[in-house]
């Protein structure tokens, strides 16, 4: 445990890439194998089951601090982080562990079969042995709140210097449904022949933003600058669903979203259409819920995300079809080096052979001949339930993560309204001492309905300022949550509006952001319900 704390540390104490892939290779040099593969589950998203509740969890730490609740819970709201606030409260002890991260982590897995006194007996006897830096990395394995200041990417770097390997395969070769207890380093690591399992999904090629700021979309013009010859291009809708691969290997057939959720279950009318695909197939696309043939809004799919159990009013309500625009695999042979143009033409063939082309739709392409013309055809987005257009080269391989150049989305211009903030709330980690998670309300008659939260979109100096507004003008505590003045006024921005029985304004908004801080506009002059309630009828 001592080498992962002190890889969380430099991780934390530096911005710099270099210094940070050094830090991660001399961690991979230094440790087991199998703390390498615990590293690599926890740094790519993988959480272990909370083998203890956090409100025991919680309690217990307030009693091994020997300090009253109130004094922990106003330290909290200052630290923003339950698992480093547990971490500075507990006596300091300068012994800690020889035990490894793997050793511990089977440790954690073990509580699932023990009492309530058996596991508060091991907590308190673990965090005595450690020192306040492992602590804080054994509290944040316990709560499962694991974040680390370092990107997969940077993490594959690292593998890749010492493996000798190209980063692309270790990507591959990191996805799907692996758990580090059976998935070996030296599997992960060969030159040749890994064996890969049925159900691996491919590294998702995603699109990189035209627009360069949350208010101003390029131009026509200026896409003709950037992007050059229309003719080398393929447009086509940027649809608002659920990004996923599925894939036919073996007789069996997987569906995995773009978060590596293996959600075929979920999806249960799509297995027709698969079971039908040739054996060695993977394909790209989105699931929406169809009717009559049409896409419908992301909140009808929404209301079966999550769901334990998918009854039958569920399925008729939403049924999903896939709109699909990529063919990543066929008859077996990874095919993500063949051009656009070329995957596209294998795409529709499979297409046109499915029994079910209800369900195995494709993503059709958009004919233009000019840039102003595409910019024209892009107007008519929302109509068409999407997001915007994406435009992809012809020429262009299926790549690995997000890249500049080959795939773009130009998204349509977000719906907007101006709203008063009336309550704020501490950030967390390195914005835990400043309010940055703010409320905001319209106009209904003379009083003021809170319809959204924001917490993206303004800058450091902005945050600062608004900060510094609200510890000024605070009406009211309740708990972390401060009332305030209801004073400054923003251009919120969203990208879908729909009716919620949930909220108290009758209104539910598809990310919201903060588009710009309206100085020149007082609180008088800020929106009405009306007007979101014009949205949602439009």
């Amino acid at each position: 445990m001592k080498a992962f704390a002190q890889l969380f540390l430099s991780l934390d104490e530096t911005n710099k890439t270099n210094e940070k892939v050094k830090v991660l290779k001399d961690y991979f040099n230094a440790v087991p194998d199998t703390d390498k593969m615990h590293m690599l589950a926890l740094f790519t998203g993988q959480r272990g089951k909370r083998q203890i509740n956090a409100t025991l969890v919680r309690n217990w730490a307030i009693e091994a601090s020997h300090i009253p609740v109130w004094l922990f819970e106003e330290s909290y709201q200052v630290v923003g982080d339950l698992a480093e606030t547990m971490a500075l409260l507990m006596p300091q002890n300068t012994g800690g562990s020889n035990k490894t991260l793997t050793e511990w982590i089977a440790e954690i897995n073990a509580l699932a079969d023990k009492t309530e006194e058996e596991k508060k007996a091991w907590l308190l006897a673990s965090w005595a042995m450690l020192d306040s830096q492992e602590r804080f990395v054994f509290n944040k394995l316990l709560t499962g709140g694991f974040r680390v200041g370092v990107s997969q990417n940077l993490v594959i770097k690292a593998l890749a210097d010492i493996s000798g390997l190209d980063a692309p395969t270790l990507t591959h070769r990191i996805m799907g449904n692996w758990v580090p207890e059976t998935y070996q380093y030296t599997e992960l690591v060969q030159q040749q022949g890994a064996a890969d399992d049925i159900s691996r999904p491919y590294p998702f090629f995603l699109a990189y933003p035209i627009q360069e700021t949350s208010e101003k979309q390029k131009s026509a013009a200026e896409l003709n600058i950037a992007l050059g010859d229309e003719s080398e291009w393929q447009a086509e809708w940027k649809w608002d669903g659920i990004r996923a691969q599925m894939i036919k290997r073996d007789g069996k057939i997987f569906i995995w979203s773009r978060g590596e959720d293996l959600s075929t279950d979920k999806f249960p009318e799509l297995h027709p259409f698969l079971y039908a695909l040739p054996d060695g197939t993977v394909i790209d696309g989105e699931l929406l819920s169809f009717t009559n043939g049409s896409p419908m809004p992301f909140n009808v799919l929404q209301t079966r995300i999550g769901r334990k159990n998918l009854n039958k009013k569920i399925l008729e309500e939403s049924p999903v079809a896939v709109i699909a625009y990529d063919c990543l695999e066929y008859n077996g042979e990874d095919i993500r080096y063949k051009s656009q143009s070329e995957r596209r033409l294998l795409l529709e063939e499979l297409q046109l052979a499915t029994p079910f082309p209800e369900l195995f739709r494709i993503s059709a392409l958009i004919p233009f001949v000019t840039w102003d013309e595409l910019g024209t055809i892009r107007e008519q987005s929302r109509a068409m339930i999407a997001e915007g257009i994406m435009l992809k080269r012809k020429s262009a391989t299926y790549q690995v993560g997000r890249r500049r150049g080959d795939w773009w989305k130009w998204k349509i211009d977000p719906l907007s309204v101006d709203a008063v903030m009336i309550y704020a709330q501490k950030g967390h980690g390195r914005r835990a001492d400043l309010y940055t998670d703010y409320t905001f309300a319209v106009w209904d008659g003379d009083k003021l309905v809170p319809f959204a939260k924001a917490y993206s979109g303004l800058t450091d100096a902005e945050i600062g300022k608004v900060d510094y507004f609200i510890k000024r003008n605070t009406l009211e505590k309740f708990g972390p949550v401060r009332t305030v003045k209801p004073e400054l006024v923003f251009e919120i921005g969203f990208e879908g509006i729909n009716k919620s029985s949930r909220h108290k304004s009758g209104i539910a908004l598809r990310f919201p952001r903060i588009l710009r801080w309206r100085h020149d506009k007082p609180k008088e002059e800020a929106d009405t319900i009306e007007s979101l309630r014009a949205l949602l009828g439009e």
